[in-house]
């Protein structure tokens, strides 16, 4: 990666508005290692961000005549990087094959729930996902997750053991995962949880 201070920039940025191929060149090197963690962290697939890390280039190369040299380009690089995820994120609503990619890697790598706990825009949906556990299961997430009692204080009020009570959490936040990705377009909710944390 090749950093690039904000005059050398500017100066770039004017020649590529120009249609320099090496300017062009040096704004690649500088921002697509950055560009590349940012878009994988949300993807998740190699392939798939190379391709996305395309398009956003080719666009910045298509446009280049309407770049502002007073406004941040890393801002309008990001920017267009977005729009391109939830694009592609868009489009995983729609194709089976894809959710199931983005269900396998997001479990691996979203192992709790606690995030959505906290995001009133995901209460609802995280409230039908709570209502389908069993009965016994519910009141131990709630108790566990929502009321944050520890692992021995739900022990002794239920009068189970602490191991069952840690088996009940770990199906739950399965159930509860597999619930959230195969409801209504949650891979788009799914996208803003990874990006809003990869900032």
């Amino acid at each position: 990666m090749q950093l690039i201070s904000p005059h050398d920039e500017r100066e770039l940025l004017s020649l590529l508005k120009q249609g320099n191929e090496q300017a062009f060149e040096k704004i690649y090197k500088s921002y697509s290692s950055r560009l590349f963690g940012n878009v994988f962290k949300m993807v998740k697939s190699e392939t798939t961000t190379q391709e996305i890390l395309q398009d956003v280039f080719i666009k910045i190369w298509n446009n280049r005549a309407s770049i502002d040299l007073d406004k941040s380009f890393r801002s309008y690089l990001f920017r267009i990087a977005e729009n391109k995820v939830y694009d592609f994120f868009r489009k995983a609503s729609r194709d089976k094959k894809i959710q199931a990619q983005l269900f396998a890697a997001a479990t691996e790598e979203y192992e709790h729930i606690e995030t959505m706990i906290h995001r009133k825009e995901n209460a609802l949906l995280l409230k039908k996902a709570i209502d389908s556990l069993s009965p016994q299961r519910q009141q131990i997430f709630r108790l566990i997750k929502l009321d944050n009692k520890s692992y021995e204080e739900v022990s002794r009020q239920l009068g189970i053991s602490v191991s069952t009570i840690s088996d009940h959490i770990v199906k739950a936040n399965k159930a509860i995962r597999e619930f959230i990705f195969t409801h209504n377009d949650m891979t788009i909710i799914v996208f803003c949880l990874l990006f809003s944390s990869s900032k």
